[in-house]
């Protein structure tokens, strides 16, 4: 195998130089201070020559929420790796895992999960939307795990709103690609529109009760905000038929 050239080794340097200053300004400073400028400045380098690495900030800003979203996978995969059960303790784990990152993590939270809607790190690019994503996965094969190893109280097909049916449809088609890839054989009955309305409302009051809690924007003051969220986890387990994961 040819060894690489100096220019390509110098590159591979300048390019983790470029992503490891971007991330010392997200988590110092937050979002907004992660400009070319900014880096360049860090660096002791021009901003134009950044350009032969990213073709702009959102090309840098993307690369770093990748960077950002993988380090959150392999954090909760090594957390749940001696968990043996059939996905429920797994995902609960994964659930408290992914609050305690974001509460530790306000800055890295906010750009991939909390960022305005429509730019670069948007919310629109959270774990459920792009489930092929470390977060997105290790998320959805526990939940396909429970899938297929429980019976759970799923609303049939037709209870599911018909404004929400072909989003909903778009949805499961991802979502059986990745859990079918990841092993999992679900029978087709088990993967429904009423289970992707399930997981759907399962995320969303998940997701937004820790962006309450990181925002400290709850709507009362929480003097044991870990109780709060434990209640939270067991009533999302008893509505979808879970045994409490406490």
């Amino acid at each position: 195998m040819d060894k690489p050239t100096r220019r390509g080794r110098v590159r591979v340097a300048t390019d983790q130089d470029i992503r490891r200053t971007a991330r010392t300004l997200l988590v110092e400073r937050g979002p907004e201070a992660v400009t070319l400028r900014a880096i360049a400045r860090e660096l002791g380098i021009t901003a134009p020559a950044l350009y032969r690495y990213y073709g702009s900030r959102d090309d840098l800003i993307e690369h770093l929420r990748l960077d950002v979203i993988a380090d959150l996978g392999a954090e909760l995969s090594e957390e749940v790796a001696g968990l043996t059960d059939n996905g429920a303790q797994q995902l609960f784990a994964i659930c408290r895992g992914f609050r305690r990152w974001a509460l530790t993590h306000t800055r890295e939270f906010t750009l991939v999960f909390a960022s305005p809607t429509g730019e670069v790190g948007s919310a629109a690019g959270s774990a459920l939307h792009r489930v092929g994503e470390p977060f997105g996965r290790i998320f959805l094969i526990a939940a396909g795990r429970i899938l297929a190893t429980h019976r759970l109280t799923i609303p049939p097909p037709d209870a599911v709103p018909p404004e929400l049916r072909e989003d909903l449809a778009t949805f499961q088609s991802e979502l059986t690609a990745v859990l079918n890839e990841s092993g999992a054989e679900l029978p087709p009955d088990k993967l429904n529109l009423g289970t992707t309305y399930v997981m759907i409302q399962f995320w969303a009051r998940l997701y937004g009760h820790i962006t309450l809690e990181v925002f400290g924007n709850y709507p009362i003051p929480l003097s044991k905000p870990d109780a709060v969220f434990d209640a939270l986890l067991a009533d999302l387990a008893q509505q979808i038929g879970l045994e409490s994961p406490y």
